[in-house]
Formats: structure tokens, C-alpha cells, sequence
């Protein structure tokens, strides 16, 4: 039962950074030259699940495989975000 309930906490966190990252990049880093970086996404990934590991080891359902998820969801979405920013180049909502 457990299992299940940390498998759906961990899909919904990783759904929800990835959203949130992919907005903040291409948004907020647009107009930065950290988005010329080809590895940015994948560095950005490690770290966040290096900084998240011990965070969500403490908590009582969640382990690893949140920590896991939310990296994957950060990377995922820093990647997809630099490649929105560099074809989009209207102003929709500024």
C-alpha cells in the first residue's frame, strides 16, 4: 500500500517541477547566457537531486525514488525550457 502511495507522490512531484522549471526558464532565463549551455539540463538534474536526497529521506513514505523523480522532473523541464526560449521569440505574457 505504501508502495503505491510513494509511486503516485513521487509521479506528482516530478510532473509538477518539470511544469514549474519549463516556466521559470523559459520565462525568467530567457534572455541569460545560461541558456546557451548544451548540458545545462542534465547538470541541473544532478544537482537538484543531490540537494533533494536528504531532504526527502527524512520524510516518513517518500525515499529515494522522489528524490530520483524530482531530479528527472527539473531536468526534463530546464531542457524543454531552453528550447522553448529559443523559438519563441514573441512577447505573449511580459
Amino acid at each position: 500500500m505504501f508502495g503505491l502511495i510513494a509511486t503516485v507522490i513521487a509521479g506528482t512531484a516530478g510532473v509538477l517541477v518539470h511544469m514549474k522549471s519549463r516556466y521559470f526558464v523559459r520565462k525568467r532565463l530567457r534572455y541569460t547566457s545560461v541558456v546557451d549551455k548544451p548540458m545545462l539540463g542534465v547538470w541541473v538534474g544532478i544537482g537538484t537531486t543531490i540537494v533533494v536526497a536528504p531532504i526527502v529521506a527524512v520524510l516518513p513514505i517518500v525515499g529515494a525514488g522522489t528524490a530520483i523523480a524530482v531530479g528527472i522532473g527539473v531536468g526534463t523541464g530546464v531542457a524543454m525550457g531552453v528550447k522553448d526560449s529559443k523559438r519563441s521569440t514573441k512577447f505573449l505574457e511580459d
